[in-house]
């Protein structure tokens, strides 16, 4: 195993690793180069679009929709279910896996962020990093600007208010709503 494979291995199991190795910048730009193009393809051309979105993403279904423009940060990291539709302006920071279920609609302007930083300025001067993934189950609805933090599971059938920031675990079929987010009522 290589060095950077020792750490590309420990971002995906959440420990510490040096984010500033060449190789993940590499990979980085390998990325935006294939953002670049979808985000720069007609959008009438679903065809093309799914092909790159297929070539970038760990995996998907046959059935889902991104909105242009979609950014995150390696794609690999990211799997998403049968008819998934994501609106305009979706974030992922995948540095740590993020699952996504089926029927889940993700509104625009959604962060979903999976990466962390040292809160001490000289460690983070360092580039040290770690990531926690980011689960979300079937049918779920998350509404427009909102955040999801790294570490959070949203459980099946919930709904995450617009403009929520997701700091902790949401329970199946609730509604959560604010920052931080919390239960509002069962649906």
């Amino acid at each position: 195993m290589t060095h950077f494979e020792e750490e590309w291995h420990k971002m995906l199991s959440g420990d510490i690793y040096d984010a500033a190795m060449p190789e993940f910048r590499e990979l980085l730009m390998a990325t935006r180069e294939r953002l670049w193009r979808f985000n720069s393809i007609s959008p009438a051309d679903i065809d093309g679009q799914r092909a790159i979105l297929k070539s970038l993403l760990g995996g998907c279904g046959e059935r889902f929709h991104i909105n242009q423009p979609f950014r995150c940060d390696y794609g690999c990291n990211i799997y998403v279910g049968e008819d998934f539709f994501a609106n305009f302006n979706l974030t992922i920071l995948d540095e740590a896996e993020v699952r996504i279920g089926r029927n889940v609609m993700i509104g625009p302007n959604v962060s979903i962020y999976t990466a962390c930083h040292p809160l001490d300025p000289e460690q983070r001067a360092t580039f040290a990093e770690w990531a926690e993934p980011v689960i979300i189950g079937n049918d779920v609805w998350i509404g427009g600007s909102a955040t999801i933090l790294p570490g959070v599971t949203i459980g099946d059938g919930s709904v995450v208010a617009a403009g929520a920031v997701v700091t902790r675990d949401v329970p199946p079929r609730v509604l959560v709503a604010g920052n931080p987010a919390r239960v509002i009522k069962t649906v």
